[in-house]
């Protein structure tokens, strides 16, 4: 006897996995944000994310209570994609400017609120790492005789927080020209005296 339910009812019923989805909902979330807010800005609606990744508000929510917090989810994943590439003992400073080019890019919109939000110790914990990964790559560096021993962690710390910023302000299409020039200027201020 075939199935009086249906197809519709049955296909949203196999959907909705619950709990055993939550890992996989917060993933979609955060790939849906990057994708939102570069489009948007941060003035796209927060329920854009949630639509986009094809999951619920309630779902936003329990994963993300405020856009900070989704906001961190994403540099989370920067930060830790900026530690594995910068940990292997041939990467330098400019390899570090390569990536945070990459992903300033792509993430402008969570730049700004980033920034913002310094004080929060959400936000503060990923400024950390961000200094602890520097830190190793200007010491390796320095130890090379790639940069001067004027170079201190904190100037190529405000240098990407520099070039981040500046490639979210310009228009898309001049951001691959303003890196350069940005980076041109940390290399000859950076250089061995």
């Amino acid at each position: 006897m075939p199935s009086t339910a249906s197809p519709r009812v049955s296909s949203l019923s196999r959907q909705n996995r619950g709990p055993a989805a939550a890992a996989d909902n917060r993933r979609a979330l955060i790939a849906a944000a990057r994708e939102v807010y570069a489009e948007g800005g941060l003035g796209a609606p927060f329920s854009a994310v949630a639509k986009r990744a094809g999951v619920g508000q309630g779902s936003l929510y329990r994963h993300f209570p405020d856009r900070t917090a989704l906001a961190v989810a994403v540099f989370e994943d920067n930060v830790r994609g900026l530690e594995d590439d910068t940990a292997p003992a041939d990467r330098t400073i400019d390899d570090l400017l390569d990536l945070v080019v990459e992903q300033a890019v792509v993430s402008t919109a969570f730049i700004e609120l980033i920034t913002a939000d310094l004080r929060d110790p959400r936000v503060a914990g990923l400024g950390a790492r961000f200094h602890d990964l520097v830190a190793r790559v200007v010491e390796r560096d320095r130890d090379a005789g790639r940069i001067g021993g004027h170079v201190e962690t904190e100037d190529v710390t405000m240098a990407t927080g520099m070039l981040a910023t500046e490639l979210a302000r310009s228009d898309p299409a001049q951001r691959p020209a303003v890196a350069a020039r940005a980076r041109a200027l940390f290399r000859a201020a950076f250089a061995p005296r």
